[in-house]
């Protein structure tokens, strides 16, 4: 459990939330103004969902709300302010007044926040999606049962603005609103409207979980033996419940959601690049599923990791566009026309073939005297073509077809095209079924 926060130490300073500043402590955080958004929801992670349920259930008015969506969209609440029980943030209505909203949120007693520590530290995943910023569906519901009630539910959420209203008006609302955007990024503030700070919650975590998984003193030297009768262990094996079914095969890779939207892309990021890399991630992530699910698959040993140049001509063999094509060219270490050659041998056999296309190595002796005995036994005496060897590259006479052989001592065809020596199929462990490909891929 400690591993987890040191990863947590390392990858996320104290009470840091993007433009967020701390104040007072962790006890209150004030976030910048957002920009306005268009064409989509306010919030996408089921824990501010859950907020906008509580806020739309306990609303008389529906009028109220659309008001309060409409102010929210339009960027019209400025910077927000998050400190246990309460927050707070100035909203200008369409007129151009501004007026102080403040939504508040009952506050969990001592007594609460010792049962959420037990039950959390029980669990290790429970912590650890804390500290990568999720808060899975099961912790709540552990909570729950634990009598603790971190998500607000009807009525919960009670508002106060100075515009006299006495229910939520359009500004606490549109308040209400932008701050589920802002738990989507860090649920954190959920437990801070609660009454516990980031790092105050989690070092409190962190000593009740060394405590708990402190060994328990062993016996003494008269105690009876210490641990598990075996027969007992692994009888317990047969009440665990039996493994899910493996999942089925989609008929098509995902689609990834579409970039195209209103608000410009931050910095230095390239949208096509990126929708382009999602694409090519779901099909990848099918084709694995798909390698997984086929018969031997637990006979077979994991393929290698791919380097980052193969990594670039597979995802070039994808079809980017022109400007992601030139990227992946510089990545690769080749220039357009050998992106396009690196593609055409990927496409007939993967990492080996792009190997092929590179390397050269001459075959022992006794796999050169195979291959020759297969290619004279291919042809009729006079029909025979001649070869000519050099390492581990043959080319037939005519100088338009050629051998490769491989790492793993199959053949590759390859035929000149343009002057370049191209991959025109797979490999094949029969030298003289190359050849005729080679030979037969100039016929076409």
């Amino acid at each position: 459990m400690s591993d987890l926060y040191d990863d947590y130490e390392h990858a996320h300073e104290h009470e840091e939330h993007g433009e967020a500043s701390d104040a007072g402590a962790s006890r209150e955080l004030t976030f910048d103004a957002l920009p306005p958004i268009h064409g989509k929801g306010f919030a996408v992670t089921w824990w501010g969902q859950a907020w906008l349920k509580a806020l739309e259930d306990t609303a008389l008015e529906l009028r109220q709300l659309k008001a309060g969506r409409a102010l929210a969209r339009a960027g019209a609440v400025g910077a927000v302010s998050v400190r246990p029980g309460r927050i707070t943030a100035v909203v200008r209505d369409k007129g151009g007044a501004t007026h102080r909203a403040d939504v508040l949120l009952q506050q969990l007693d001592a007594d609460a926040w010792d049962r959420f520590a037990d039950m959390a530290v029980e669990r290790a995943g429970h912590i650890a999606a804390l500290l990568d910023r999720d808060m899975p569906p099961h912790l709540m519901e552990d909570a729950a049962t634990a009598g603790v009630e971190l998500l607000p539910g009807i009525g919960d959420l009670e508002p106060e603005c100075e515009c006299g209203a006495w229910d939520h008006c359009a500004h606490t609302t549109a308040l209400s609103y932008q701050l589920a955007r802002l738990l989507d990024q860090d649920p954190f503030l959920l437990f801070l409207l609660r009454g516990r700070g980031e790092r105050e919650l989690l070092d409190e975590l962190q000593v009740r979980s060394a405590a708990h998984s402190a060994p328990e003193p062993g016996p003494g030297p008269e105690a009876e033996p210490y641990g598990v009768d075996t027969a007992e262990a692994y009888a317990s094996a047969l009440v665990l419940p039996p493994l899910p079914g493996e999942p089925e095969l989609p008929q098509e890779p995902g689609v990834p959601p579409s970039l195209d939207t209103e608000t410009p892309a931050p910095g230095e990021l390239d949208a096509d690049a990126l929708e382009f890399l999602a694409a090519q991630t779901a099909a990848e992530a099918r084709r694995m599923l798909a390698d997984a699910l086929a018969d031997g698959h637990a006979l077979r040993a994991p393929a290698p990791e791919p380097t980052p140049a193969e990594d670039a001509v597979r995802l070039a063999a994808g079809g980017p566009a022109e400007r992601v094509a030139r990227r992946l060219a510089e990545g690769s270490g080749r220039d357009r026309e050998g992106l396009a050659l690196a593609v055409r041998a990927w496409e007939c056999g993967g990492p080996a073939a792009l190997a092929v296309l590179e390397r050269d190595e001459a075959p022992d002796a006794e796999t050169a005297a195979r291959a020759r005995a297969a290619l004279d036994s291919a042809w009729d005496e006079g029909e025979r073509p001649a070869l000519q060897t050099s390492r581990g590259r043959w080319t037939a006479a005519g100088g338009t077809a050629q051998l490769r052989l491989g790492g793993d001592g199959r053949w590759w065809p390859y035929r000149k095209e343009r002057g370049r020596w191209t991959p025109v199929g797979p490999a094949a462990a029969d030298p003289a079924s190359a050849l005729a490909t080679a030979l037969g891929a100039g016929e076409e």
